[in-house]
């Protein structure tokens, strides 16, 4: 009997032995290092190993059949083998390295952000509205960054030889179509929106997204704040006039309203313009803007309105008349949009959205007047799968509407009218693909078709980056982007073709312990630009796309928040080399718009003991080109270089009552932008010239702000 149970014994074990399977393999890397330490094993099984320090593994298992073995390492994207046990020997498993959100790569060639939510900002929300010179203007204070020059007559952004026309403006991924206030010739304006609105901005220099379209140079995004921390009220009280806030929260829901008045007057009654000007009734604007949130469990409504209403009535000198040049203007503008987005649960989302803008101006020059009339409208919807932390695609399409009217009205009271409609549509589609933490692709095509003027565009755009180190990283942009001919022409001429401006960007960035340097080369080719043989665009004039031209040069920025206490400052130098040939220009020359050398500084310090920040900024900017009509030579004289040392305090009363003082250009340099030439010689055969200045030399600010708010600490010093 006991002879019996041993032989049974002997069976059972020998079966089980036999039942046994090894599972064997290597784990390495996609550079065919191993990896020490990573766990496997069989899916729903305790059976498994970790490799070893050759990264070899092996262990045994009972199981049969159809199985899945699981290769897992930390900071590796998981691998899996499905299939028969028995064949689970001498693998090889390559693990690939998984995309960390926080310290990877990301694609920076181009442009700047300022959110709480970009991981590489340079710049702070506060930072774009805090700076000294600003005031209060985040488009003035853009103008700080590398990429950008000074048009201190101007106000709006000229980006890498660009003209100011050649920046695009969008609120919630959709076009905002006048973005400036209505202004008169050489009197700077500004931008017409409240910066606590918004949570961020992201400003391209070049190179930007495929999503964006219609804009040479650079575009402008900016975010509404998707839910409000809290409610509460802001009151303003200024030497220029007042404004009051409003934030108001039930549930989900929450509406921000902000509304304010300016008038210029008491102001020039107690520091009069000298040079140049004399104001009739000095600018006065009442304006406002309101944001409603909707926020589902997987939604957000967004409802965006700004309206402004802006007139003055001003009289400047003019080298071509022995008195002074009348000039009215009554601007009204108004601007809504709505965006909706939704996210599905397969990791699908898609966002709508629409725009719309009405915009009159009612103009005087001397005893003529021009009415214009634009309505213009943006209707867009995008949708994006994210398919893994390595791979997501984006695409959408657009469409835009413009109507344009215009009614000049002489002396004699005939008219001439000139008008247009253009219908553009545009498609879109753009990738992000993260090859490693070290390594991603953005790849984007734009497809565009304009009505107005009967042309397909496409357009490719790719950007390159690379993360050598922890703390730097490269990046590479190229795209070729086009856009419509200003209204100034196609009002005239719809016989036109896009033009284009190819990008090519070159990006350096650095940051660790609160500094962060960026260096960038970069170069644009521009083809197809617009000429004509007037000395401004008429209905007579003869328009072709003959124009072309370039731009290169280098950006460097460097900032430092840490190294000395309470002081934050940043440094930004911009070297430009252009040339076009465009307009009426007889030959390719450098614009009047595009110095060579750009430098500003921004200083921001806190003072603990006197509650307050106190703020410098300097630009400096070299000699603009104009065109001296009395020499052979076109575009080649230099004004003089220009300087400009800005000063903010803000004291804080207590913790929610706010006093500011700013004063621009404090040195009161006497900076000249260009020269005017009389449009004939006199009996010497000179041609006499007068010098375009600003109406004054400085210009000075005094505030109260008061926030009222449940947590008896929030202010207002954000948004000066």
């Amino acid at each position: 009997m006991k002879i019996v149970i041993n032989l049974i014994t002997l069976l059972l074990s020998t079966g089980f032995v036999f039942a046994q399977q090894t599972v064997t393999g290597k784990v390495t890397d996609t550079k065919n290092k191993p990896i020490e330490g990573a766990n496997i094993y069989l899916e729903g099984t305790y059976d498994g190993a970790s490799s070893d320090a050759n990264g070899n593994f092996s262990f045994e298992t009972t199981e049969k059949g159809l199985q899945t073995l699981v290769v897992s390492m930390l900071s590796f994207e998981p691998h899996y083998e499905a299939g028969d046990v028995s064949y689970f020997k001498n693998l090889d498993v390559k693990l690939m390295e998984s995309i960390n959100s926080l310290t990877g790569v990301t694609l920076t060639a181009g442009t700047f952000e300022a959110g709480d939510n970009s991981k590489v900002s340079v710049l702070k929300p506060l930072d774009i509205v805090t700076t000294a010179g600003a005031a209060g203007d985040f488009v003035a204070a853009l103008q700080t960054l590398p990429g950008t020059t000074t048009v201190n007559e101007d106000g709006r952004l000229f980006v890498r030889g660009g003209t100011a026309g050649e920046t695009q403006v969008f609120i919630d991924g959709l076009r905002v179509f006048q973005p400036f206030n209505a202004t008169a010739n050489n009197m700077p304006t500004r931008g017409r929106f409240s910066p606590f609105l918004f949570k961020g901005i992201s400003f391209s220099t070049g190179g930007y997204s495929a999503e964006y379209g219609q804009a040479l140079s650079s575009v402008l995004l900016l975010n509404t704040t998707d839910v409000p921390v809290q409610e509460k009220t802001d009151i303003s009280i200024m030497s220029v006039g007042g404004g009051l806030g409003h934030t108001t929260i039930w549930g989900d829901q929450s509406l921000s309203i902000n509304t304010s008045y300016l008038n210029l007057a008491p102001y020039e009654t107690l520091i009069p313009s000298t040079q140049g000007v004399r104001w009739n009734s000095p600018y006065e604007s009442l304006s406002g803007e309101a944001v409603f949130r909707s926020k589902g469990e997987k939604s957000m409504l967004k409802l965006y309105t700004g309206f402004n209403h802006a007139n003055l009535d001003i009289e400047q000198e003019d080298i071509n008349f022995d008195d002074y040049v009348q000039f009215r203007l009554k601007n009204n503008n108004l601007y809504f949009n709505s965006s909706y987005k939704y996210f599905f649960n397969n990791d699908w989302s898609l966002t709508s959205g629409a725009s719309i803008a009405w915009d009159t101006n009612d103009i005087g020059i001397q005893e003529d007047k021009v009415d214009t009339k634009e309505t213009s409208s943006h209707v867009k919807v995008k949708a994006r799968k994210n398919f893994s932390n390595r791979f997501d695609l984006s695409f959408g399409a657009e469409h835009f509407h413009s109507n344009y009217n215009e009614t000049y009205t002489d002396l004699d009271d005939n008219q001439f009218k000139s008008d247009y409609k253009d219908g553009l549509w545009a498609a879109f589609a753009e990738s992000d693909i993260f090859l490693s933490n070290k390594f991603a692709i953005k790849l984007g095509v734009r497809a565009t078709q304009s009505n107005l003027l009967d042309e397909f565009k496409i357009s490719p755009r790719v950007s390159l980056a690379y993360k050598p180190a922890e703390d730097g990283q490269f990046s590479f942009a190229y795209g070729d982007f086009y856009q419509r001919p200003i209204t100034e022409v196609v009002k005239f001429s719809q016989n036109l073709e896009m033009e284009k401006a190819s990008h090519y960007i070159l990006n350096y960035q650095y940051v660790k312990n609160g500094k962060t340097f960026r260096t960038e080369l970069y170069y644009k080719d521009y083809d197809l630009l617009v000429k004509y043989d007037t000395d401004m665009p008429q209905f007579n004039s003869n328009y072709t796309n003959l124009g072309s031209g370039y731009a290169k040069g280098v950006d460097v920025f460097w900032r430092d928040s840490k190294s000395i206490e309470n002081l934050d400052y940043w440094a930004s130098y911009s070297y430009l080399d252009t040339e076009r040939d465009f307009r009426n220009f007889p030959e390719k020359a450098t614009p009047n718009f595009a110095p060579k050398h750009n430098l500003s500084l921004v200083t921001k310090y806190w003072v603990d003991k006197l509650r307050s920040q106190v703020g410098f900024s300097y630009s400096y900017g070299s000699g603009r080109p104009y065109n001296n009509p009395n020499t052979p030579d076109f575009m080649m004289e230099r004004t003089r270089s220009y300087n400009n040392l800005s000063f903010n305090w803000a004291y804080l009363l207590d913790k929610q009552k706010i006093l500011y003082f700013s004063v621009s250009n404090l040195l009161s340099f006497n900076n000249v932008s260009n020269y005017q030439y009389a449009d004939t010689p006199d009996i010497n055969g000179v041609y006499n010239r007068r010098a375009i200045t600003p109406p004054a030399d400085s210009f000075f600010f005094v505030g109260f702000f008061w926030t009222i708010s449940s947590d008896g600490k929030s202010n207002q010093l954000d948004n000066l």
